[in-house]
Protein backbone atom coordinates (compact mmCIF):
# COMPACT_ATOMS: atom_id res chain seq x y z
CA UNK A 1 0.00 0.00 0.00
CA UNK A 2 1.47 2.53 -1.47
CA UNK A 3 0.10 6.22 0.20
CA UNK A 4 1.26 9.44 -2.07
CA UNK A 5 0.97 12.32 0.30
CA UNK A 6 -0.84 15.40 -1.61
CA UNK A 7 0.30 18.80 -0.25
CA UNK A 8 -1.86 21.76 -1.02
CA UNK A 9 -0.57 24.87 -0.52
CA UNK A 10 -3.10 27.87 0.14
CA UNK A 11 -2.24 31.39 0.15
CA UNK A 12 -3.11 33.31 3.12
CA UNK A 13 -3.64 36.48 0.83
CA UNK A 14 -6.17 34.55 -1.79
CA UNK A 15 -7.68 33.18 1.76
CA UNK A 16 -8.47 36.36 3.43
CA UNK A 17 -9.74 38.19 0.41
CA UNK A 18 -12.44 34.98 -0.19
CA UNK A 19 -13.73 35.63 3.19
CA UNK A 20 -14.21 39.14 3.32
CA UNK A 21 -15.56 39.09 -0.52
CA UNK A 22 -18.06 36.34 0.83
CA UNK A 23 -18.64 38.38 3.99
CA UNK A 24 -19.22 41.65 1.99
CA UNK A 25 -21.54 39.52 -0.55
CA UNK A 26 -23.87 38.12 2.43
CA UNK A 27 -24.05 41.83 4.11
CA UNK A 28 -25.08 42.87 0.83
CA UNK A 29 -27.79 40.66 0.00
CA UNK A 30 -29.19 41.33 3.97
CA UNK A 31 -29.07 44.96 2.78
CA UNK A 32 -31.46 44.53 -0.06
CA UNK A 33 -33.62 42.32 1.54
CA UNK A 34 -33.99 44.51 4.77
CA UNK A 35 -34.66 47.45 1.81
CA UNK A 36 -36.97 46.16 -0.03
CA UNK A 37 -39.62 44.21 2.82
CA UNK A 38 -42.37 46.58 3.34
CA UNK A 39 -42.65 47.34 6.81
CA UNK A 40 -45.77 46.56 9.10
CA UNK A 41 -45.87 49.83 10.18
CA UNK A 42 -45.85 50.82 6.55
CA UNK A 43 -49.06 48.58 5.97
CA UNK A 44 -50.99 49.68 9.02
CA UNK A 45 -50.92 53.33 8.19
CA UNK A 46 -51.86 52.21 4.20
CA UNK A 47 -54.75 50.79 5.79
CA UNK A 48 -55.69 53.53 8.26
CA UNK A 49 -55.39 55.80 5.56
CA UNK A 50 -57.18 54.01 2.75
CA UNK A 51 -60.67 54.78 4.68
CA UNK A 52 -61.84 58.09 3.41
CA UNK A 53 -62.60 59.86 -0.14
CA UNK A 54 -61.61 63.28 -0.86
CA UNK A 55 -63.80 65.79 -0.68
CA UNK A 56 -65.33 68.62 1.60
CA UNK A 57 -67.94 67.29 4.19
CA UNK A 58 -70.28 68.92 6.67
CA UNK A 59 -71.83 68.43 9.88
CA UNK A 60 -74.69 70.83 11.27
CA UNK A 61 -74.86 71.78 14.75
CA UNK A 62 -77.66 73.47 16.33
CA UNK A 63 -77.26 76.06 18.75
CA UNK A 64 -80.72 77.22 20.01
CA UNK A 65 -81.89 78.55 16.66
CA UNK A 66 -78.60 78.89 14.91
CA UNK A 67 -76.95 76.63 12.89
CA UNK A 68 -73.19 75.65 12.62
CA UNK A 69 -71.54 73.74 10.21
CA UNK A 70 -68.55 72.22 11.07
CA UNK A 71 -66.52 71.63 7.33
CA UNK A 72 -63.64 68.49 7.16
CA UNK A 73 -61.72 68.69 4.34
CA UNK A 74 -59.79 65.16 3.25
CA UNK A 75 -57.63 65.48 0.67
CA UNK A 76 -55.67 62.06 -0.63
CA UNK A 77 -57.16 60.60 2.31
CA UNK A 78 -55.81 62.60 5.16
CA UNK A 79 -57.95 64.89 6.90
CA UNK A 80 -56.30 68.29 6.33
CA UNK A 81 -58.51 70.84 7.53
CA UNK A 82 -61.67 70.95 10.35
CA UNK A 83 -63.33 74.78 10.52
CA UNK A 84 -66.25 76.54 11.66
CA UNK A 85 -68.55 77.57 9.14
CA UNK A 86 -71.70 80.07 9.38
CA UNK A 87 -70.36 81.07 12.80
CA UNK A 88 -72.35 84.13 14.03
CA UNK A 89 -70.76 86.80 16.02
CA UNK A 90 -73.93 86.34 18.37
CA UNK A 91 -72.93 82.52 18.46
CA UNK A 92 -69.33 83.53 18.44
CA UNK A 93 -70.07 85.63 21.81
CA UNK A 94 -72.85 82.93 23.83
CA UNK A 95 -70.12 79.82 23.20
CA UNK A 96 -66.58 81.97 23.47
CA UNK A 97 -65.09 78.04 24.01
CA UNK A 98 -65.85 76.67 21.09
CA UNK A 99 -63.19 78.36 18.56
CA UNK A 100 -60.82 77.68 21.20
CA UNK A 101 -61.77 74.03 21.81
CA UNK A 102 -61.69 73.15 17.67
CA UNK A 103 -58.33 74.30 17.58
CA UNK A 104 -57.61 71.91 19.86
CA UNK A 105 -59.32 69.24 19.13
CA UNK A 106 -58.55 69.73 14.93
CA UNK A 107 -54.95 69.71 15.92
CA UNK A 108 -54.67 66.48 18.09
CA UNK A 109 -56.62 64.86 14.26
CA UNK A 110 -53.90 66.65 12.31
CA UNK A 111 -51.29 64.75 13.94
CA UNK A 112 -53.11 61.53 14.65
CA UNK A 113 -55.68 61.00 12.02
CA UNK A 114 -57.77 59.48 13.89
CA UNK A 115 -60.64 60.72 16.09
CA UNK A 116 -59.50 58.03 18.55
CA UNK A 117 -57.85 58.85 22.18
CA UNK A 118 -58.57 62.90 22.05
CA UNK A 119 -58.02 64.76 25.22
CA UNK A 120 -59.54 68.09 25.88
CA UNK A 121 -59.92 70.24 29.03
CA UNK A 122 -62.91 69.65 31.45
CA UNK A 123 -63.55 73.46 31.64
CA UNK A 124 -64.71 72.83 27.95
CA UNK A 125 -65.72 68.95 27.76
CA UNK A 126 -69.36 69.46 26.71
CA UNK A 127 -68.53 71.91 23.68
CA UNK A 128 -65.67 69.24 22.83
CA UNK A 129 -68.02 66.37 23.06
CA UNK A 130 -70.63 68.79 20.74
CA UNK A 131 -67.76 69.48 18.36
CA UNK A 132 -66.15 65.57 17.95
CA UNK A 133 -69.72 64.50 17.26
CA UNK A 134 -70.04 67.02 14.69
CA UNK A 135 -66.61 66.13 13.49
CA UNK A 136 -67.43 62.00 13.59
CA UNK A 137 -70.84 62.84 11.78
CA UNK A 138 -68.79 64.40 8.74
CA UNK A 139 -66.56 61.73 8.54
CA UNK A 140 -68.97 59.29 8.25
CA UNK A 141 -69.83 61.05 5.04
CA UNK A 142 -66.45 60.30 3.62
CA UNK A 143 -66.14 56.93 4.34
CA UNK A 144 -66.93 54.79 0.90
CA UNK A 145 -70.09 52.98 1.00
CA UNK A 146 -69.70 48.73 1.04
CA UNK A 147 -70.89 47.51 -2.15
CA UNK A 148 -74.24 45.99 -1.49
CA UNK A 149 -75.58 42.64 -2.25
Amino acid sequence: MSSKTKIVVLHMRELIYTVIFAVLGILLILLLIFMFLPDKEDKDNAQETMQYIAGVYNSSIKFNDNAIDVEVVIDNNRINSISLVNLDETVATMYPLMQPALDNISQQIYETQSLDNITYSEENQYTSVVLLKAIDQALQKALPESPEE
